[in-house]
C-alpha cells in the first residue's frame, strides 16, 4: 500500500523555548480528521512530545496552560484524576491509566530550533 503524503517536519519552537523540567510549548494537530491539543517538553535534556490527551480519559491534562509536571517536577501527571507517566517514554507509572500511555509525537531538533514529525494519523493542524 503506498504511503500517503505526510507533511515535512514542522518547526515547533526554538529549543531555548524548552527550559529543562519547565513549562512545556502547546500546539495544535490534526488527529484522525480532529483537533487535538499537543505539548512538548525538556525532561532529562531529551525534548519530548505527547498529544495532551490522558490514557485514563481522553482529556487534557495540563493544571494550567503548559504546566503538565507535578510538584517534585519528576513525573507528566494528569490534572483530573492524577494519573502519573513517565516523561521519557510516556507510559503509565501508577494511577487510572492502567499501564496505558501517552500518544507520543517525534520531535527532532536542529540549529537551535525543536520540530515535530507529522505521521499519517497526526498531522499540522493547518493542513486539516
Amino acid at each position: 500500500m503506498p504511503e500517503q503524503d505526510v507533511a515535512p517536519p514542522q518547526r515547533l519552537c526554538a529549543s531555548a523555548d524548552l527550559p529543562e523540567r519547565g513549562k512545556a510549548v502547546s500546539f495544535d494537530v490534526i488527529q484522525w480528521r480532529e483537533p487535538v491539543r499537543a505539548f512538548a517538553l525538556r525532561f532529562d535534556g531529551k525534548a519530548v512530545a505527547y498529544l495532551n490527551r490522558c490514557a485514563h480519559v481522553p482529556t487534557e491534562m495540563d493544571w494550567q496552560e503548559g504546566e503538565f509536571l507535578d510538584n517534585d517536577k519528576r513525573f507528566i501527571m494528569c490534572s483530573i484524576h492524577g494519573a502519573v507517566y513517565d516523561p521519557l517514554s510516556g507510559q503509565c507509572l501508577m494511577g487510572p491509566c492502567n499501564r496505558g500511555r501517552l500518544t507520543k509525537i517525534e520531535l527532532t531538533e536542529r540549529d537551535g530550533e525543536v520540530y515535530w514529525h507529522p505521521t499519517r494519523d497526526t498531522k499540522p493542524a493547518f493542513e486539516g
